[in-house]
């Protein structure tokens, strides 16, 4: 009998909700309040700018912003989520981590066709998790194929 597949996700909250990310995706966690952050002109208003990374050029993107969330004023447990898609770095900023949560496989659903604040794009699945529900963000997903490419002219 094979045994169930444990998935572990980077858990952080966004306008009171708990979001995670698979934890293959997380580069680094940073405090917003260590990095300077460098605003680039005409950027799309959920991208706060660029950092520089030990010599990487990395695009940093307000989550909250970008799913068209309730903005939250940037605070002491603000961290920035260094994630790897594909071959690039992204930073997402987030309102506070959590921590790391395991969990079965089969305990993730499919997200729903209807979700109330964010699209759907955005979501892998929905995890639930001790009577709590945990929305799995779908990393390749967090830009578009035309917004990924101006950031990669941007950041190198």
């Amino acid at each position: 009998m094979a045994k169930n597949q444990q998935i572990q996700l980077v858990t952080f909250q966004l306008s009171g909700e708990k979001y995670g990310i698979d934890i293959l995706k997380v580069h680094e966690i940073k405090r917003l309040k260590e990095i300077g952050i460098t605003h680039v002109p005409r950027a799309p208003e959920f991208v706060e700018g660029v950092i520089n990374l030990r010599g990487a050029v990395i695009p940093i993107i307000d989550l909250g912003k970008r799913f068209v969330l309730e903005n939250k004023k940037a605070d002491k447990e603000t961290r920035i989520i260094v994630v790897k898609q594909e071959d690039k770095y992204i930073g997402l900023t987030v309102d506070r981590v959590n921590g790391v949560l395991t969990v079965e496989e089969e305990v993730i659903d499919e997200p729903p066709r209807e979700i109330s604040q964010i699209n759907s794009f955005f979501i892998s699945g929905i995890a639930r998790y001790n009577e709590r529900l945990v929305i799995v963000l779908d990393i390749g997903n967090i830009l578009s194929p035309r917004e990924d490419e101006a950031l990669s002219k941007i950041a190198r």
